[in-house]
């Protein structure tokens, strides 16, 4: 945790000294230079603590030299933040001199330059202090290193030899990649060298899987053999195994200790050369290793083959598709099964008794699928007494066993090691998850714009921050990561708070403020003494009143009040200079008070309100009022949504920063003008434009747009021509969804989005008046998402064979003529189905008709 909480402060030092106002004055000058000397400092004492990062463990001196250098880090990250305030400040006064003359005077503001020179005296003595006491760390954390050497002995607590005793019959949930992973070993008439990965976090059971083929399966080749592969490994080592393995085999004798990296390589390749042979290279941390370790690995035409365990995808990758198996968490009844195996091994059939079922599912939801925590818990608890109060209290402190237990720290130093071998730029980021709730689903876009607003995004090259955090995001998903690791204390969150408890939230230097659920009353939940909150996410709570004091969060970036009871804003919000993301979704809250224009830094406005409504119909949005200057705001990359005028319209192609833009109650006349704007705009990668009321044509067939386009909404009544206008046969590829509601076309839409070839999603609404449907041979290669909806003339549906190829969800909604779909059989791939308001005679043609591969999730006649 300090080391992500230095690497923050570092970065956001390095941004605050490289303002171009710091040449300007004396003062600020010197303040700047004092800065970049700590950051020095804090700069080497992140590489110390790295160092104490790859110890095996760490003393209580040594926490608590580390708890001192995050509290230093929180202050400075302070200060950092008063000096851009002041910086902040006189830019927007105009005359930096006389604004600098009039605060050295008279503190006018929040804080002054004299202020921060005296915190930076006492940072400057702290730290002194702290580099000092650094020398009482050193002998004591130099203990318990884990060499290269050792690792791979301390990894036989966990490899399948020796795996936790889980017996062939207790392996549970992975048939299909268990029949995946044998097929790809006996395939007889495959003789090429084939690489298989299987893929997947810590602790997911991939070793376990293996271990469980290799068993039934090694003796098949003539040699085989299993090596873990540290992060720390030496080639000579790892081949040394290996040639050791393979001779063991043989009952040969090998003194592989003398030689050589180069005699090891030659020996190797001379007797894999002749034979057919399994290697299995256990957990493998980077593409670079695998290759360097492949090179002895030849090609002998005879069927051999290569397993590698990894928890990354980029390594995964070195093999073919079709033998890249990703392992996924066992499913709640699987995992279920595995505890009990487990935890009542002397019982008949592994039954748990019925007082224990709800204590013992909750301790199997905490495992989150695992297998490693299943079997470690479970076996645990297997060795306690069979009552609710022992489970209950076992439960209660599962977190303090898993770092105290014997039997199971060795469960979190596995899923840690994915925490520890993180790249810095990444830490920050993937603690950040740890404070959302369990099974809580994290929106995309939402958690980007956290991280961008608290900092842990670093500017590189001409990448937007947004575009930089996608990428960190999914480096996370392919390094199988999950979130392991205790939230820093400057992070709050706020879980189910009741009447009778109020969270702590006078802390004045708070930063983050996420309150998830409460039925608190508003004016109590707001952290209006928090002046350095940069996140406040109030979103789903019953607040209806905005206190005037959120104009003092000088700091403020993060703004969310979706699903509140919110009206209005109040006018101090035109001062908080620093504001990036403003979402008031589904509020009645539609306009932003006079002077928002000054909020320069805007990158995200988030503002409608969506009536759901069972019958069609097509006033069922409303946008965010317009307000003058909104086009100035040049940072801005979201806006969803706005109303449009003819000004606005006008001036829309200054805003040429947008990835986002929802633009409704446009009219046919403004079109024209609305294509013009929109072809200056080359970042859009989402367009909604939505018509004034049912009857407006949306004359768009001059639209042209960048090839970044990917998503397309369109509510309104089409002319004719548009799905045949240059922008989709010219764009179309770039496509990959397309949503047309209230279109009204009488000629099949999907002939002509067909063309499509990269669409992945279609979404038809109100959009066709025709009687039939034709999904011919070959349309939609890679569409997985069709949603039909409110055709109320469409009597047939035809699927032709080889259409919709990798289809695996399918809703139709009150299409009250359709009796029957010609052709359901062919979707090979669909996973879920569901029907809503539809005539009983569909239903009934459904149940008797259906194929048995196509699942039917849902259903429902229309009343």
């Amino acid at each position: 945790m300090a080391e992500a909480a230095l690497l923050l402060v570092t970065t956001k030092i390095g941004i605050a000294v490289a303002a171009e106002s710091l040449h300007y004055t004396r003062s600020v000058a010197k303040l700047s230079e004092n800065m970049t000397l700590i950051r020095n400092d804090l700069e080497l004492i992140r590489a110390f603590l790295k160092e104490i990062g790859k110890k095996a463990s760490t003393d209580g001196v040594t926490e608590t030299w580390i708890g001192q250098v995050r509290r230093l880090a929180y202050d400075m990250e302070d200060i950092v933040d008063q000096f851009m305030y002041v910086v902040g400040k006189h830019h927007q006064k105009g005359s930096w001199w006389i604004s600098v003359k009039k605060i050295l005077k008279k503190p006018q503001y929040l804080f002054t330059l004299g202020e921060i020179a005296t915190a930076l005296k006492r940072i400057n003595q702290a730290l002194t202090r702290l580099k000092q006491n650094k020398d009482w760390t050193e002998p004591i954390a130099g203990v318990g290193d884990v060499s290269a050497t050792n690792y791979d002995s301390q990894q036989q607590l966990y490899l399948p030899g020796h795996d936790y005793s889980i017996s062939d019959d207790e392996v549970v949930g992975f048939d299909k990649n268990r029949e995946i992973l044998m097929e790809s070993l006996n395939l007889q008439e495959c003789l090429p060298l084939k690489i298989i990965a299987l893929w997947g976090m810590g602790g997911i059971g991939k070793s376990t899987l293996v271990s469980n083929v290799f068993r039934n399966e090694g003796s098949n080749f003539e040699c085989h053999a299993w090596v873990s592969v540290s992060q720390s490994y030496k080639l000579d080592d790892i081949w040394r195994r290996m040639l050791k393995e393979i001779y063991s085999k043989d009952k040969k004798e090998l003194d592989a200790e003398k030689m050589t990296c180069a005699e090891l390589q030659d020996e190797l390749k001379e007797i894999l050369q002749i034979k057919r042979y399994l290697i299995i290279l256990d957990d493998v941390w980077t593409a670079e290793d695998f290759r360097k370790i492949k090179e002895v690995l030849v090609e002998t035409k005879m069927g051999s083959r290569i397993i590698i365990t990894t928890r990354f995808d980029e390594v995964a990758s070195e093999a073919d598709d079709a033998y890249k198996i990703k392992v996924e968490p066992l499913e709640e009844k699987d995992a279920w099964l595995l505890f009990c195996r487990k935890a009542f091994p002397r019982i008949e059939n592994h039954i748990c008794p019925l007082a224990l079922q709800k204590c013992g599912k909750s301790i199997v939801k905490k495992c989150g699928g695992l297998p490693l925590a299943l079997v470690a818990i479970g076996s645990i608890l297997s060795l306690k007494a069979k009552n609710v109060t022992e489970w209950s209290l076992f439960l209660g402190q599962l977190k303090w066993e898993l770092h105290n237990n014997r039997n199971l720290s060795r469960v979190e130093k596995i899923l840690n090691l994915s925490y520890k071998y993180l790249p810095d730029y990444l830490k920050s980021c993937f603690l950040y998850c740890a404070m959302f709730p369990e099974d809580h689903l994290i929106h995309r876009k939402r958690l980007i714009r956290l991280w961008v607003a608290e900092g842990f995004i670093e500017q590189k090259g001409t990448c937007s921050l947004e575009d930089i955090a996608e990428g960190y995001l999914t480096e996370l998903v392919q390094r199988s990561m999950l979130h392991v690791v205790e939230l820093d204390s400057r992070r709050l969150s706020v879980l189910q708070c009741k009447n009778d408890t109020q969270p702590n939230i006078g802390q004045c230097r708070l930063r983050t403020f996420i309150a998830f659920s409460s039925s608190k009353a508003s004016s109590s939940l707001f952290p209006s003494e928090s002046k350095y909150l940069a996140v406040l996410e109030l979103s789903g709570l019953p607040i209806e009143i905005i206190p005037n004091s959120v104009g003092e969060l000088f700091n403020l970036r993060y703004l969310g009040l979706d699903d509140t009871s919110v009206k209005i804003l109040p006018k101090s919000v035109v001062k908080l200079h620093n504001l990036e993301t403003l979402s008031l979704k589904h509020t009645d809250c539609l306009y932003l008070p006079r002077g928002a224009e000054k909020l320069k830094r805007l990158r995200h406005i988030l503002i409608y309100q969506r009536m759901y409504n069972f019958a069609p119909t097509f006033r069922n949005y409303e946008s965010m009022e317009l307000f003058d200057g909104l086009w100035s705001l040049k940072e801005l990359q979201t806006l969803d949504s706005v109303r449009a005028s003819d000004i606005f319209i006008a001036k829309l192609g200054n805003l040429s920063q947008l990835r986002t833009l929802c633009i409704s109650e446009v009219r046919s006349i403004q079109c024209a003008q609305l294509c013009n704007s929109l072809s200056k705009m080359h970042q859009l990668s989402l367009l909604e434009i939505r018509a004034i009321n049912e009857d407006e044509v949306l004359q768009l067939e001059t639209l042209t747009l960048s090839d970044r386009l990917r998503k397309l909404n369109f509510t309104g009544r089409f002319s004719e021509g548009t799905l045949k206008s240059p922008f989709f046969s010219i764009n179309g590829d770039a496509l990959h969804r397309v949503v047309l509601v209230w279109s009204q076309l009488s000629e099949d839409p999907l002939q002509h989005l067909s063309e499509l070839s990269n669409l992945t999603e279609i979404v038809l609404e109100m959009a066709y008046t025709g009687q039939e449907l034709n999904f011919r041979q070959d349309w939609f290669p890679n569409v997985k998402i069709v949603t039909l909806r409110d055709l109320p003339h469409v009597n047939q549906i035809f699927i032709q064979e080889g259409a919709l190829v990798r289809l695996e969800e399918l809703v139709i909604r009150n299409l009250a003529e359709l009796r029957e779909i010609h052709g359901l059989g062919h979707l090979k791939s669909l996973k879920e189905t569901r029907f809503y308001d539809m005539h009983p005679a569909f239903v009934r043609n459904l149940k008797g008709e259906r194929p048995e591969h196509i699942p039917i999730s849902y259903y429902r006649t229309k009343q």
